[in-house]
This record gives structure tokens, sequence and C-alpha cells, in this order.
């Protein structure tokens, strides 16, 4: 439970701290219009407790999940809106969604709140908070997209929004893929699929058990597909185009790929040392700009998991319902259409290349497989059901869609688009 001082208000106020950095975070979003990734950064400077960073992580991302509706109840308890970017709208998002989604005291809710609006508006989000909470509220079932997000997805948007309700669980790729029952049931988890374990969120990942001896790594079901349509890599040579954090490298070392993994960041390539190092596998990891890269051979398959708008990524990443618009699809969709051609490029005849990228927008995917067969020398090589989790159906084109509203009643997945080609 949140204490107060006396006063409430002040630095002294129990819980501020946490709550003044997921204002810096919603700030930072929705003004700025970075990443809450990028966000973090900054806004947790000086925030060195872990409970106090992960509530501030979990006020924000769910005020960034059901910020239509919060704002639809601040707006229903104010005779003028307040603007869009007014501190006292951004507070009181924060203030409803402690109350209505994370449960926190009312009485710890005002304290906190008011205390980021010293010498600001008080008596304005004070009244409204109380005038909203008096009427005994409830958010809708379902999370309210915004506008552009239902103009852009359409018909689609209300399988999705199911999805969205709560942050996904915990999804661990196995090494060994024949271990995934025996250590599901040693977790308390569930498997979904060959090689795949779900757990509940909340254990940290350090602390699972074959952490240290590197028998799993972290990854999203939707991500652990890419990699195994690829199939067993029987001493083969593969690319794992734009690898890092380094998930999918894994997965192909694990199935006999000789893996070059490729990446420009070197702050993520190091990530995928770490896991390279604790699970035992390798990789010749190369850190190089994909466009200007010259390979010593060609590849035998190519995975490319192309940088995106990663709006798939929405039930952890719920800042993508409200930066991503037009200019960010134009520009991810331009550097996708690059990566192709030096795919297909770097693949002899008779090469794979799996395209795949965790987006739910259409041009960044099935528009792209349409224009790489239009464009390329490419015989599409058709997904089919038994590749897939069960549950999962492969589009009438054999490309893949997934989507968070998907496998609802086991917890859901990302969204994803993927294609195979077969090089002619």
């Amino acid at each position: 439970m949140t204490q107060t001082n006396s006063k409430n208000s002040g630095p002294k106020i129990a819980g501020l701290p946490a709550r003044r950095a997921a204002l810096r975070m919603l700030d930072a979003v929705m003004r700025r219009g970075e990443t809450l990734d990028q966000a973090e950064k900054s806004a947790l400077s000086g925030v060195n407790a872990p409970a106090d960073r992960a509530l501030a992580r979990a006020i924000v991302g769910e005020t960034l999940r059901w910020l239509t509706d919060l704002d639809a109840l601040i707006d229903s308890a104010t005779k003028k809106n307040l603007p869009d970017d007014a501190k006292a709208r951004s507070v009181l998002r924060l203030m409803l969604a402690q109350a209505l989604r994370l449960e926190t005291p009312g009485h710890a809710v005002v304290a906190t709140g008011l205390g980021l609006l010293a010498g600001g508006p008080r008596k304005l989000a004070h009244g409204v908070f109380s005038a909203v909470m008096k009427r005994e509220v409830s958010l809708p079932d379902v999370p309210t997209l915004p506008d552009r997000v239902l103009a852009r997805w359409e018909e689609r948007a209300d399988m999705i929004a199911p999805g969205l309700i709560h942050p996904p669980e915990v999804d661990l790729a196995m090494k060994d893929r024949s271990e995934a029952g025996e250590r599901a049931l040693s977790m308390g988890g569930v498997s979904l699929a060959p090689g795949h374990v779900r757990l509940p969120r909340g254990t940290p990942i350090e602390q699972m058990p074959g952490f240290d001896e590197g028998a799993w790594w972290v990854q999203d079901l939707a991500a652990q597909i890419a990699p195994a349509l690829l199939g067993e890599g029987s001493g083969k040579r593969a690319l794992d185009l734009c690898a890092a954090p380094g998930g999918k490298t894994l997965a192909l070392a694990a199935a006999g790929w000789r893996v070059t993994a490729l990446d420009i960041s070197e702050k993520r390539l190091e990530m995928l040392r770490e896991n390279i190092g604790r699970t035992g596998l390798e990789a010749e990891i190369v850190k190089a700009n994909a466009l200007t890269y010259t390979p010593d051979a060609p590849f035998d398959a190519i995975l490319l998991d192309a940088p995106c708008t990663a709006t798939g990524t929405a039930r952890r990443h719920p800042d993508v319902l409200h930066r991503v618009g037009p200019r960010q699809i134009g520009e991810t969709t331009e550097l996708q259409q690059s990566l192709i051609y030096q795919a297909v490029e770097w693949l002899p005849k008779g090469g794979t290349l799996l395209y795949a990228v965790c987006s739910l927008e259409t041009e960044e995917g099935e528009a792209q497989a349409a224009w790489a067969e239009e464009t390329f020398d490419l015989k599409r090589a058709p997904i089919t059901a038994d590749e897939l989790p069960a549950g999962l159906q492969p589009t009438k084109e054999g490309w893949l869609r997934t989507h968070p509203g998907m496998l609802a009643d086991e917890g859901g997945l990302d969204g994803f688009f993927m294609a195979r080609w077969v090089k002619l």
C-alpha cells in the first residue's frame, strides 16, 4: 500500500518517484514519439528500487493500453475538454489507470497524483478524478483502439483488440525442443508448440530453472515460428539478417544451421553474445550495415526479420498504438524493400528466403510479399498448417498472418507476417 506524508504533497510522498517516472515516460511517448524502451532510459534515472521501476512501467503501460477509454472518462467529467497535451490530462490518465486497472487505493492515487501537479491545477485534477470515481465507472471489457488504428486495421481490429487486454505471459524457446513437455510440467507452464514453454508473468527470468545452464531463451511464440519454418540445417549455411537480440539465431543454431548473425547495433549484438555464451550454441556474429555488407559466399537460407513498426508487439509495447502512423510505416517499407533486394542477391538458385515482420500493417506484410514476387525470380514455398502451432492456419496465399487475438484462450501471441520463397 502506498503511504503518504501528512501534507499529501512534495517529494516526501511515498511512491511519488515512481509516478513521476511514469509521467515522464508518458510524455516522451505521446509528445516526442519515443518508444517505451527509449523513454525508460531517462525517465527511470534515479528510481533505483526494482519495485518502483516495475510500478512505473506498469502504470504507464496500462495507461497507454487503455488511453482512449481513459480519455473518454476524463472528458465526461469536464465542461470543456482538456488539451491533449495538458499536464492535468496526463496526470489524470495515470491516476485513473491506477485506480481502474492496478486497483491502487484511492487515497494513494490522489496523494501521488496531486503531488505531480505541485503549482498546477490540483483542484481541477482532484475534482475530475473524484467525479469519475463517484460514478463507480469501469473500463470496457476490451480496450478501445485509437481512431487511426481502427482505420488501418479495419475489420481485423475487432479480432485484435481482445488480445491487448493484458501484457503477455513469458514464452521460452527450448534449446533441446524435446524437453518442452517436461520443462513445462516442472516449471508450472504449458507447451503450445514443439520446443515452446509458456509461463505466468512475474518470475524474474534469471531465477527460472534452466537459465544458468542455457536450456532456453525468452522468445514470443509467434517469433519462434519463423526459424522453425526453415527446418533442420544439417550443417548448411544460414544468414540471420537483422539478427539482434538473437532469439532466431539461437533457434537456427540449435536446429543445426551454420549461422551468420548480422546486425548494425553493437549494443543489441552484445545481448546476442551473452545468450550465445549462456546456451553454448555457436554462431558467427557480424556487426555491419546490411545495405553495404558483402558476404564471402552465398547462403543456403536467409531469415530476414526486417525492421518494422512493431505494431504486432502492442501487448507488451502499447506505445505503438499511439506513436505509429503513415510516416513511420512509409519509412519502414522503404527499408524493408532494400533489405529484400539484398537478401535475394545473396541467395543461390534453390536458396530459401523467409521474410518476417512483427507488424500488423498490411503495407509491411502482404504488400511486401506481393511486391517481392513481382520483382524477383522467387517461387512461393507455401507455409502449411502442420508447420504451425495448433490453432493457427496459413493464409490462402500460403503466407502466415498472426495477431494478438489469436489463441486468446491460451494467452495469445504477437502479430507477425511471414512469407517463404525459393530463388529460381
